[in-house]
């Protein structure tokens, strides 16, 4: 029997085992001090602790993970997504350990996770990009020029790392070099790399992503897109599949070109490729590759009726897969997710730790729910991870009835002990412009006033949410806000900034 370890926690490390137990692989969970009794080492057949709690101790410790492997002899390490699935270095140090790296290349990691390369590789694809400048030319003595050339407003972002560190939007060329400086000292600190490059804002864009599949030697296959334009703090919490309100035509261009760029890499795995686009134009400019699964990978699977970390596990490990050819791939109806997080939203999204109380979830026999969930009723959110409790997804034949269906669901939830997002989800679901599909990636962020949490609490729940509150200082709330500006000198290192 093949042994797998999973190199993550919570949510995705709890869907990586249930794809392990499909293929009746055995799983192994590593855990840090504080996750000792947390469901996804309860769930794996055979756990392993691997550092005290800090991220950096454990998560992010190649060398304790890589020991951990070799010493309940697993065949092959699964990163899941957030902390080093998109470490080029954990990833050679897997493979020169003798263990099957389930993930790309990593060469491949190395030229994605710099989006300087990773612009010029989509360029030479024939992809088109956002006008822009790399790192280099923001030493050009015509800089200004260029930049005026490109139009104002223009963000400034890290070449390296992700989830929106660092970046700016600069409205004219005075704000500019102040906030290259600044972009440059935040990446430094956040990936050990200062470079930056600039690009184009698109004031009514759209951020739209193709999941893909690629099996080396010039060949891949795509899984249509998600729309992710639900964001707040460059996070996405709501995605959805087929993507609303544009046109068929530029989907299938946005989804042929990801399946060229794959191919054009020999890409390995599962991947996907993210693509502004400008609704007033109706153009889509090329953005990044993540070469990991994505958080949001269930949407696609709901509606393609398939598994696409079964098909890593798979392809990794030399087995035979049954989606290999285009024409096999089809999708139907219509899939919504929501992150479920512990977090205030009146608070500027700040994370919520403490003990879940109480957590009723509705009959999901009776609709079309799916549920990836990475706790239990009685299990703490910590502090020190991302605080993603669940990812709910709906699909039903149409979108309409998949948001109702969502709705209905988030209403019967029931979770205590701590805040959550949940009546925020709800008031973006029922709003308007949601409804319409007239957003933006800009829709939360001009809308915050829209979605104040109106819940009614009870008494037993403000009590516990008092002890919460008592339980971590203020101490502890500021190093919260400080780790939501911070992440390690890791691409997506998920030391609580998980962003994907």
């Amino acid at each position: 029997m093949k042994k797998i370890l999973i190199a993550n926690r919570g949510e995705i490390a709890c869907r990586i085992i249930d794809s392990c137990k499909k293929l009746k692989f055995h799983s192994i969970a590593v855990y840090s001090d504080i996750d000792k009794n947390s469901k996804h080492v309860r769930k794996a057949d055979e756990s392993i602790h691997i550092g005290a709690s800090k991220a950096q101790e454990s998560y992010l410790n190649v060398d304790k993970i890589i020991e951990a492997a070799k010493k309940l002899k697993a065949d092959a390490i699964h990163p899941g997504y957030g902390f080093l699935a998109e470490n080029e270095k954990f990833a050679q140090k897997v493979i020169d350990s003798g263990i099957t790296w389930i993930g790309p290349k990593p060469s491949t990691i190395v030229s994605m996770g710099n989006k300087d390369i990773a612009r010029d590789l989509a360029l030479k694809s024939n992809l088109p990009i956002c006008p822009g400048l790399n790192n280099k030319d923001l030493e050009n003595k015509d800089l200004e020029k260029k930049c005026n050339e490109i139009g104002f407003p223009i963000l400034v972002k890290a070449s390296a790392g992700g989830g929106g560190i660092g970046m700016q939007i600069v409205n004219d060329y005075g704000e500019l070099i102040k906030s290259v400086e600044k972009t440059k000292n935040l990446a430094k600190k956040a990936f050990g790399n200062s470079d930056v490059f600039l690009e184009k804002f698109i004031k009514n864009a759209r951020h739209i992503e193709i999941q893909i599949f690629g099996f080396g030697e010039k060949k891949a296959v795509h899984f249509f897109e998600r729309d992710c334009s639900i964001q707040r703090r460059f996070q996405k919490i709501i995605e959805e599949s087929p993507a609303p309100k544009i046109d068929e035509k530029i989907l299938n261009e946005m989804a042929q070109s990801a399946v060229n760029f794959a191919s054009n890499q020999s890409y390995e795995g599962a991947g996907t490729i993210e693509f502004i686009y400008d609704v007033d134009e109706k153009k889509f400019y090329f953005l990044e590759m993540n070469t990991r699964i994505q958080v949001e990978h269930p949407v696609t699977e709901s509606i393609t009726n398939s598994d696409l970390v079964e098909m890593q596990i798979k392809f990794a490990l030399g087995i035979d897969l049954d989606l290999t050819e285009q024409n096999k791939i089809n999708r139907n109806g219509h899939a919504v997710e929501c992150r479920l997080y512990a977090e205030d939203p009146s608070k500027n999204f700040l994370p919520s730790p403490g003990k879940i109380t109480k957590l009723k979830i509705p009959n999901i026999g009776l609709t079309n729910i799916r549920l990836d969930i990475g706790v239990d009723e009685g299990d703490e959110i910590s502090f020190y991870y991302d605080p993603m409790i669940a990812k709910i997804i709906s699909k039903s034949k149409n979108r309409t009835e998949s948001i109702n269906n969502m709705i209905n669901f988030l209403k019967d939830l029931e979770i205590e002990g701590i805040k959550t997002n949940k009546s925020f989800l709800i008031s973006v679901l029922q709003n308007k412009t949601f409804e319409d599909a007239n957003f933006n990636t800009k829709f939360i962020e001009n809308n915050l006033t829209l979605f104040t949490e109106k819940k009614e609490i009870n008494l037993k729940d403000k009590q516990q949410n008092k002890n919460n509150e008592q339980k971590y200082s203020d101490k502890d709330v500021k190093a919260f806000e400080k780790i939501i500006s911070k992440t390690p000198k890791i691409k997506n290192g998920q030391d609580y900034t998980e962003k994907t």
